[in-house]
């Protein structure tokens, strides 16, 4: 324990004194593991291969949600301030800049649990803090030169909307500047964007003149470009302390080509899990995908519905469509009887899909307090539709916003 101890505080303590990394240590206990786990070439492939599969899948679904009536979206949980917004067209068939698919390793391969496409976490440990604990160790990182992608990922997405006519002069990346995490991994993506900006707390964002703008210390300056990390489906229903809508204003904005927002508002369909269920519908019914794509849904998407058909005949799992760190997620067993349940209050009042329920993957890893024993979530990040930067992250049955980093390292073979 006291060798962990000493070599955690080796690896940790300069990634905080950078400031690039500060928050290996959340809610009072460990976040960022000392350990490192080994993930084969032949495994990374495997999951960047299926996440880019995947990408093109939802892409172009999402494409047929964006044409489709408000009904569908409705379904979708899409709030109403939001529906011009996310018909917004961006890169032809990309759900977003910066995704994340979670994946967990079964018996019959790799399944995807959900698409976080709207405001992914992890990536500075992914495509910073895990090349440091590989180097500590004289290991080989899995994620290496990565950076450079995040780079391109942004001057795509800027070049996309400066040729669509928006003026993308000036860049803001902004966050909850209380939230170290939110704020960081915003500062970090600052950096490595390639471009002059600056960072914007969103409490000094404003909207006037029917514009956005940002209060800075020489006064008011105008957005064009906004990298946001901070949820859609938040920013649709936000006001003013006197009331006025200003998250609603932000997204006509958009709509309008006055300010272009990063993600983009159309990864908010593919954050909802209704889309698994439409995807996992279409395949059923036969209809829309080519044979390649139907292939690639049965090989790693699990079967959901906005229904349950699991009842009396398998474990399931109910999730609010856009629920965040297993946010109001209950795991019943096939009769109905509550096997876990989230213990947060947080999503209980969103509609509900139901998932087959798998077990997830069991490791023992060393921490802070001795050996944990745990179950891991593969995350692979999709950059415009191209496969990057592989994580993992270890928790109980059901990830939470407690369970830890866990930083990969190649396998010799």
């Amino acid at each position: 324990m006291a060798d962990y101890r000493h070599r955690r505080r080796e690896i940790y303590r300069p990634l905080k004194e950078e400031g690039v990394f500060t928050w290996d240590w959340m809610y009072d206990r460990e976040y960022a593991l000392a350990s490192l786990y080994p993930v084969s070439r032949r495994e990374q492939a495997e999951l960047q291969h299926a996440a880019e599969e995947l990408g093109k899948i939802f892409g172009k679904t999402l494409a047929l949600v964006q044409r489709g009536d408000g009904v569908l979206l409705q379904e979708l949980g899409i709030p109403l301030p939001a529906v011009a917004a996310v018909r917004a067209p961006f890169l032809p068939n990309i759900a977003t800049v910066i995704g994340r698919f979670d994946f967990t390793r079964t018996a019959e391969g790799w399944k995807m649990l959900e698409f976080n496409s709207d405001t992914p976490g992890g990536v500075v440990e992914a495509f910073y803090v895990n090349e440091r604990v590989c180097s500590y160790y004289g290991e080989e990182n899995p994620n290496r030169g990565m950076e450079e992608e995040l780079t391109e990922a942004f001057r795509r997405a800027v070049a996309y909307y400066r040729a669509g006519g928006y003026n993308t002069k000036h860049l803001f990346f902004s966050a909850l500047d209380w939230h170290e995490e939110d704020a960081g991994t915003a500062r970090y993506l600052l950096r490595c964007s390639g471009f002059e900006a600056r960072f914007s707390a969103l409490r000094d964002l404003r909207v006037y003149d029917d514009a956005l703008y940002t209060l800075e210390t020489d006064g008011m300056q105008p957005v064009d470009v906004l990298y946001r990390l901070h949820p859609l489906g938040l920013m649709a229903g936000e006001q003013d302390t006197d009331g006025y809508p200003t998250g609603a204003h932000v997204l006509d904005l958009a709509v309008r080509k006055k300010v272009a927002l990063i993600n983009p508002p159309a990864a908010l369909i593919a954050q909802s899990k209704g889309l698994q269920a439409l995807v996992w519908n279409l395949h059923e019914t036969g209809e829309f995908f080519t044979e390649a794509e139907h292939k690639v849904i049965a090989c790693h998407m699990l079967p959901t519905y906005f229904e349950n058909r699991f009842l009396h005949r398998e474990f399931f799992v109910t999730k609010p469509v856009f629920g965040r760190e297993g946010g109001a997620v209950t795991i019943y067993d096939r009769d109905g009887g509550v096997v876990a349940r989230d213990q947060e209050s947080f999503y209980w009042d969103q509609e509900l899909i139901y998932q087959r329920y798998i077990d997830l993957e069991q490791v023992h890893v060393e921490t802070m307090e001795g050996i944990y024993q745990g179950r891991l979530i593969w995350g692979v990040f999709l950059l415009n539709g191209k496969a990057s930067a592989i994580s993992a992250r270890l928790g109980g049955q059901i990830t939470d916003d407690l369970a830890y980093f866990l930083p990969l390292k190649y396998t010799a073979y």
